[in-house]
C-alpha cells in the first residue's frame, strides 16, 4: 500500500514546490521573461563575442551586460528623466501665462478650413473668461493627474525591470548552454523526440519577433532623426530616444513626429510643418509596413491583430516589459500551433539546421 501511494506522494510534493517557487518569483516573473527572450535574440552574438574573448564565459557575458545597459536601460532612464522635467517645465509656463494674460491660440488653428474659425473662438473665450477656464480646469485636472500618474509608474517599473532583466542575462549568457542542455534533456523526458525541434521553434519564434519589434523601432527612430534634423526641431536625440520608445506600441510614433508638427504650426514654420506631416505619414510610419513584417516572418509569420493584442495584453500583464513579451509568448505559441496542429515546421533544414544548432 505504501509502495503505490508513493509516486503519487512525490508528485504531490513537487506540485507543492513547484507553486511555492512560482509565487516567490512572481514579482521578478516579467524581468526574467524579458531577460530570457532578450539572451536568446542575442545569442548568436554572444557566442560570436565568447570567440573573441578565447571562452572566457564571464568576461563575455559581462561585456554583454554592460552592452544592454548602453542600449535598453540608460536610453530609458534618460527618456523617464526628460519627460518629467519637461512635464514640469510645461505646467509652469502654462501657469505664468495664465497668471500674466499672455496665453492665446496658435495663430494656424483658425487657418484650418471649416472648423478652423470655430475652434479658435471657442478657445479664446475660455482664456478671455477666466472662471470658465478655472472650471475646465479642474474638470481636466484630475484625469490629466491619474494619466501623468500612471505614465510615470509605466515608465518607472519599466526601468526597474530593465535593469532586473539585464542582471538576469549575465548569468543566462554565462550558464546558457549549461541551462540549454539541462532544459533539452528535461523536454525530451516530457515531450519525446520532438524535443529538440519544439526547442529550435521556439529560439527563432523569438529572435524573428525581437528583431522585429527592435529592428523596426530602431528604423523608425532613424528616418525619425533625419526628419527633426532636416525640419529644425530641437532635442532631436530626446525625440529620436522617444520614437524608438514608442515605436513599440501601436500607433506611437504619429505622437512623436505629428507633435513635432504642432510644434512647427506654432512657431509659424507651416511649410516645415507640412513636410513633417508628410515624412512622419510617408517614411516613419511606412517603416513599420515594410520592416516590422519582413524581420517577424523570418522566424515566425504572426498576424497583425495577435501583434497589437501581445502588445497591449503584454503590457498590462507584465507592465513596460510586456511590449515584448506579450508578442513573443503569442509567436511561440501560434508557431507551435501550426508545428502541431497544420504539419507546419519552422524548423530549418541541411545547413541551416546545422547552423541553428550551435546557437
Amino acid at each position: 500500500m505504501d509502495k503505490r501511494f508513493e509516486p503519487h506522494a512525490r508528485l504531490a510534493a513537487v506540485i507543492f514546490l513547484l507553486i511555492g517557487c512560482f509565487f516567490v518569483l512572481r514579482p521578478f516573473l516579467p524581468a526574467v521573461l524579458f531577460a530570457i527572450c532578450v539572451s536568446i535574440s542575442s545569442w548568436p552574438l554572444y557566442l560570436l563575442l565568447l570567440s573573441k574573448v578565447k571562452g572566457r564565459r564571464n568576461l563575455a557575458a559581462a561585456i554583454m551586460t554592460v552592452s544592454l545597459v548602453l542600449v535598453i536601460v540608460l536610453p530609458l532612464v534618460l527618456v523617464t528623466y526628460n519627460l518629467a522635467d519637461n512635464v514640469a517645465r510645461i505646467y509652469e509656463q502654462l501657469r505664468l501665462a495664465l497668471d500674466e494674460g499672455g496665453l492665446h491660440p496658435p495663430a494656424w488653428l483658425a487657418n484650418i478650413p471649416l472648423i478652423g474659425d470655430t475652434i479658435d473662438g471657442y478657445i479664446r473665450r475660455i482664456i478671455g473668461d477666466r472662471e470658465e477656464l478655472l472650471s475646465l480646469g479642474k474638470n481636466m485636472l484630475e484625469p490629466a493627474r491619474h494619466f501623468l500618474t500612471s505614465g510615470g509608474i509605466v515608465l518607472g517599473s519599466g526601468v526597474a525591470q530593465t535593469s532586473l532583466a539585464v542582471f538576469v542575462s549575465f548569468f543566462l549568457y554565462r550558464d546558457g548552454q549549461l541551462l540549454r542542455t539541462a532544459l533539452l534533456n528535461g523536454s525530451a523526458r516530457i515531450i519525446g523526440d520532438s524535443a529538440p525541434g519544439v526547442a529550435l521553434t521556439i529560439s527563432r519564434t523569438i529572435r524573428g519577433v525581437m528583431y522585429g519589434l527592435l529592428g523596426t523601432a530602431l528604423a523608425q527612430a532613424l528616418v525619425a532623426v533625419v526628419g527633426f534634423l532636416i525640419a529644425g526641431v530641437p532635442a532631436v536625440a530626446l525625440l529620436g530616444i522617444a520614437t524608438f520608445i514608442l515605436s513599440l506600441v501601436p500607433v506611437g510614433p504619429p505622437l512623436v513626429w505629428g507633435g513635432a508638427a504642432i510644434w512647427l504650426f506654432n512657431s509659424g514654420q507651416t511649410g516645415w510643418a507640412i513636410f513633417m506631416l508628410v515624412w512622419g505619414g510617408l517614411l516613419i510610419s511606412g517603416v513599420d509596413n515594410v520592416v516590422k513584417p519582413f524581420l517577424i516572418s523570418r522566424g515566425s509569420s504572426l498576424p497583425f491583430l495577435l501583434v497589437l493584442l501581445g502588445v497591449l495584453g503584454g503590457v498590462l500583464a507584465f507592465g513596460f516589459v510586456g511590449i515584448f513579451i506579450g508578442p513573443t509568448l503569442l509567436a511561440v505559441l501560434y508557431s507551435l500551433l501550426q508545428t502541431w496542429t497544420l504539419g507546419v515546421t519552422t524548423v530549418p533544414q541541411g545547413k541551416d539546421r546545422l547552423t541553428e544548432e550551435k546557437t
